[in-house]
C-alpha cells in the first residue's frame, strides 16, 4: 500500500503505447487533480520520463513491453528515484498474459481499451488521491451482493440469452426471447445461438464465422454491438441487433446477449427510401409500367407472404385491365383485363365502384367473390384487400390490392402500407395521365398553329401583294413630289429673283439716273466753256457733281449690302470656329451691337440669362442666329411702332441643353405664315428691305452647326416667341 498522496510528489502520468493512444479524455479527468499526462512511443523515451523523477504512474503497453517476459516493466520501476507503480494494458488479454503481467511487477493489469473515465478512477485510487466509498453497516457491497441472474432476466423487457463462450450453447432465456422466435423454453435451451440463425448471412459469410469474430472483438474491448440475421422458428428472417457483455467467473466463461428485432426499423428505412426513389422516377418522367413494378416490389417486400396488384381503370369507366403484379400468375393477370366495375366485382372491382376500401378476409365465403371464387381457388387466394386510387373525390383511376394465401385481416401497419402505396400509385398516374393529356393539347396546338400558319402565309402573301401596290403609289407619289419640289424650288428662285431684282434695282436705277444727269450737266458745262465759263456755273457743276456722287454712293453701297446677305444663305461648319465659352459673353457683345438701334426705334430689349452658363460650341454662329432673330423681330414685329420690348432669355434644362427664348410684344405672325417661315425667300416685306432669309438661315444654324432644335408659338396682336434647344456640347 502506497502512502497517501502529497502535493510534493510528481504530477505526471506516463503513458507508453506502441500504437496511437487516445489520452484527451484520461488528461481530461486527470487534470482536475493537478496531473499532467505525457504520452511516448518507444522504450528508451520511456525510461528516460521515468529518470527525471516526475513521473508518478505509468501506463504500458504490452506489445511496447516485451514479448517475452514484458522485461520493460520492470526496468521502468529500477529506472525511477522512487517506486513506481506501472498498469500493463494489453491489446488481447488472456489469463497466461495476466500471470507474466504479475511476475513482471504490474500493479494492474487491464485491456488497452479500458474505458478512460474508469481508468483515470483506478489511477487515483491508486495512488490515494481518492479515498473508496466508505462501508456502511447494513448496505451490501458489490463483495457481498448477490443477485439471482435468472430472476433478472426474467424480468427484462428485452430478449436475453445467457450463453456459453465458445461453443455458443444457451443456459438461459427470458419470455421475451420466447416470443420473439416462437419457441419453447425447453427447446431454446437445448440448441444455440447459431441454430437460431441461418448458416449463412445476407453478405455471404458464415454465420459461425460470423459470430466468432464479433466475440473475440467483444472480449478485446473493441465493439460491444452488431448485426446479425436471424430466423422464427416459422422460418421468416428477423434482422436483429445483439448486445454482448461476458460474464466470467471462476468456473464459467459465458456471455450475457440482448437480443433487439430490428426488422421494422430496417424496414421503415428501406420504405422510406423506396419512396424517395420512386418519386424520383416520377420527377424524371420514368414509364408508368415500370414505376408501378417498383412501387409493387417494394410494398411486398414489407409483407410477410403477401402478393400485390394495381388496377387501372379504362377510359370507358366501366371496364378494367392489369397494370402491375410481378409475383402474381400472369395467367390470372390476364384474366383480369376487361371485367366491369361493379357492386360484387370482387374486391378491386367493388372499391372502384364505392371508391371506398374493401376487406375480404375470406374470398371463399364472401359475396363479393361469388363470381371468380373458382378462380381465386385455383390459385390458392384466400384474403384480397383493396383501395381505390382517386384523383379527385369523384374520380377513379384505379386499384391498389394486397393478395394472401390464407385467411387474414389487414392490421394497422398493413392499412398505413396500403394507404401509402395508393398515395404513391396515385401520384404516379396522375402525373401520367397529366402528360398524356398535355400530349393530346400539344398535338392540337400543333394544328392550329399548322392552320394559322396557312392563314398567316396567305396573309403575307397578300400584304406583299398591297405592298407592291403601295410601293408603285410610294414612286409616283415621290416623282410627284420631286417634280413639286423642283417646281417650289424654281417658284422660290422665281421669287428671288424677282426680290434681287427688285431690291436692287432701287439703288442701281438711282445711280444710273444720278449718272445720266451728271452726264448731261458735264456736256453743257463743256459748252460754256467754250464760249467762256463763268464762276458761278462751275460753282454750281461742282455742287451738283458732290450731290450726285453721295447719291451714287450710297446706292451702291445699299447694292452691297443686299448682295453680301445673299451670300450668307448657307452656313459651313467647318469655317466657324468651335470653343468652350460662357453664353452671357455672347449674349452681351450682341446686345451693345444692337442696343443703338433699338433705341432708335423707341423699342426696349430685355436680357435675362445666367452668366455663368457655359457651352462647347460655336458662338459665331450662335451670335448670328439670335441677331437675326432680334433683327427679324425689330422690323416685322413691330412695323414702326414706337414702344414695346423684346426679351432674351436662357436657362439650363437639366438635360445637358441649354433653352434660349427670344420673345417680343409685337404684331405676331398671322397662322397662316407659320408653316412658311424657315422657307426660304419667303417673306412679307419684299421690296421693303425683306429678302426672306433671315429665318431659313437661322434655322440651318441652329439644326445644322449648333445641333439643336427652334420651335415658334405667336399670338396675332400679342407678340411671337421663339425657343431654341441647344445642346452644351455641339456635335462634331
Amino acid at each position: 500500500m502506497m502512502p497517501p498522496f502529497s502535493s510534493d510528489q510528481p504530477l505526471t502520468i506516463l503513458i507508453a503505447a506502441s500504437t496511437t493512444y487516445d489520452a484527451a479524455a484520461l488528461r481530461r479527468m486527470l487534470a482536475r487533480h493537478h496531473f499532467e499526462v505525457q504520452v511516448v512511443s518507444r522504450g528508451d523515451e520511456a525510461l528516460s520520463a521515468v529518470r527525471d523523477g516526475k513521473v508518478a504512474l505509468a501506463l504500458l503497453d504490452v506489445a511496447l513491453a516485451g514479448s517475452a517476459s514484458l522485461e520493460l516493466c520492470p526496468r521502468l520501476q529500477q529506472a525511477s528515484p522512487h517506486p513506481l507503480p506501472v498498469f500493463l494494458l494489453s491489446a488481447h488479454p488472456s489469463d497466461e498474459e495476466r500471470v507474466l503481467a504479475r511476475e513482471a511487477g504490474a500493479s494492474v493489469y487491464l485491456p488497452l481499451s479500458f474505458n478512460a473515465e474508469d481508468l483515470a478512477e483506478r489511477i487515483l485510487l491508486h495512488l490515494q488521491v481518492i479515498s473508496p466509498a466508505p462501508v456502511l453497516a447494513g448496505v451490501p457491497t458489490m463483495a457481498t451482493l448477490e443477485v439471482n441472474y435468472h430472476t433478472m432476466l426474467a424480468g427484462s423487457p428485452d430478449a436475453i440469452v445467457l450463453m456459453q463462450r465458445g461453443n455458443h450453447r444457451i443456459l438461459d432465456v427470458n419470455l421475451r426471447t420466447r416470443q420473439m422466435f416462437g419457441m419453447t423454453e425447453t427447446e431454446l435451451i437445448q440448441t444455440d445461438l447459431l441454430a437460431l440463425c441461418p448458416p449463412v448471412q445476407p453478405d455471404g459469410q458464415p454465420t459461425e464465422h460470423v459470430l466468432t469474430v464479433a466475440q473475440e472483438q467483444i472480449m478485446a474491448g473493441e465493439i460491444q454491438l452488431f448485426d446479425m440475421e436471424m430466423r422464427h422458428s416459422s422460418g421468416r428472417p428477423m434482422s436483429c441487433e445483439l448486445r454482448m457483455v461476458p460474464l466470467t467467473t471462476a468456473e464459467h466463461r459465458l456471455m450475457h446477449a440482448r437480443i433487439v428485432d430490428i426488422t421494422p426499423r430496417k424496414l421503415a428505412a428501406e420504405l422510406r427510401d423506396g419512396k424517395n426513389a420512386l418519386l424520383e422516377m416520377i420527377a424524371r418522367g420514368a414509364g408508368l409500367p415500370e414505376t408501378l413494378d417498383k412501387l409493387v416490389r417494394l410494398i411486398e417486400a414489407q409483407l410477410d407472404g403477401g402478393h400485390c396488384t394495381v388496377m387501372l381503370l379504362n377510359p370507358d369507366g366501366v371496364t378494367v385491365h392489369s397494370a402491375a403484379g410481378p409475383s402474381m400468375p400472369r395467367a390470372y393477370m390476364d384474366a383480369l383485363n376487361g371485367l366491369p366495375i361493379g357492386p360484387a366485382a370482387g374486391s378491386c372491382g367493388t372499391a372502384m365502384f364505392r371508391k371506398e376500401t374493401v376487406i375480404v378476409s375470406d374470398i371463399q365465403n364472401d359475396p363479393l367473390w361469388a363470381p371468380y371464387r373458382n378462380a381465386a381457388v385455383h390459385y390458392g387466394l384466400r384474403a384480397c384487400w383493396s383501395t381505390p386510387i382517386l384523383l379527385d373525390r369523384g374520380t377513379v383511376l384505379g386499384s391498389f390490392a394486397m393478395y394472401y394465401h390464407d385467411v387474414r385481416e389487414p392490421n394497422e401497419e398493413d392499412r398505413r402500407l396500403i394507404r401509402t402505396a395508393t398515395h404513391l400509385a396515385g401520384i404516379a398516374i396522375a402525373r401520367t395521365r397529366r402528360e398524356e393529356e398535355l400530349l393530346r393539347h400539344r398535338e392540337h396546338l400543333e394544328d392550329l398553329v399548322a392552320a394559322r400558319t396557312a392563314e398567316l402565309r396567305q396573309a403575307k402573301e397578300e400584304a406583299e401583294h398591297v405592298n407592291e401596290e403601295l410601293s408603285t403609289a410610294l414612286n409616283n407619289l415621290s416623282m410627284t413630289q420631286d417634280e413639286l419640289v423642283r417646281r417650289d424650288k424654281l417658284a422660290a428662285l422665281g421669287a428671288l429673283v424677282a426680290g434681287v431684282a427688285h431690291e436692287l434695282n432701287t439703288p442701281i436705277g438711282n445711280a444710273l439716273t444720278m449718272a445720266g444727269s451728271m452726264e448731261e450737266r458735264t456736256a453743257e458745262l463743256r459748252r460754256d466753256m467754250e464760249g467762256g465759263l463763268r464762276k458761278s456755273v462751275l460753282e454750281a457743276y461742282l455742287e451738283q457733281a458732290a450731290s450726285a456722287d453721295a447719291v451714287v454712293l450710297r446706292n451702291l453701297n445699299r447694292a452691297a449690302a443686299l448682295v453680301d446677305s445673299f451670300k450668307r444663305i448657307a452656313v459651313d461648319s467647318a469655317h466657324s470656329q468651335r470653343s468652350r465659352f460662357a453664353l452671357g459673353d455672347v449674349v452681351a457683345q450682341l446686345m451693345q451691337s444692337l442696343q443703338a438701334e433699338v433705341q432708335r426705334r423707341g423699342l426696349e430689349l430685355i436680357e435675362d440669362i445666367e452668366h455663368w452658363l457655359e457651352m462647347d460650341s460655336y458662338p459665331g454662329p450662335l451670335g448670328q442666329a439670335l441677331q437675326h432673330l432680334i433683327e427679324n423681330s425689330l422690323v416685322h414685329g413691330f412695323d414702326n411702332r414706337g414702344s414695346g420690348s423684346v426679351t432674351l432669355s436662357a436657362h439650363d434644362t437639366g438635360n445637358g441643353e441649354i433653352a434660349i427664348t427670344l420673345s417680343d410684344t409685337g404684331v405676331g405672325i398671322p397662322e397662316a405664315n407659320l408653316p412658311r417661315i424657315y422657307d426660304p425667300f419667303f417673306t412679307t416685306r419684299m421690296g421693303s428691305g425683306g429678302s426672306g432669309l433671315g429665318l431659313y438661315i437661322t434655322h440651318n444654324i441652329v439644326t445644322g452647326v449648333l445641333g439643336g432644335r427652334i420651335d415658334v408659338a405667336s399670338t396675332p396682336g400679342r407678340g411671337t416667341s421663339f425657343m431654341l434647344r441647344l445642346p452644351k456640347v455641339a456635335p462634331l
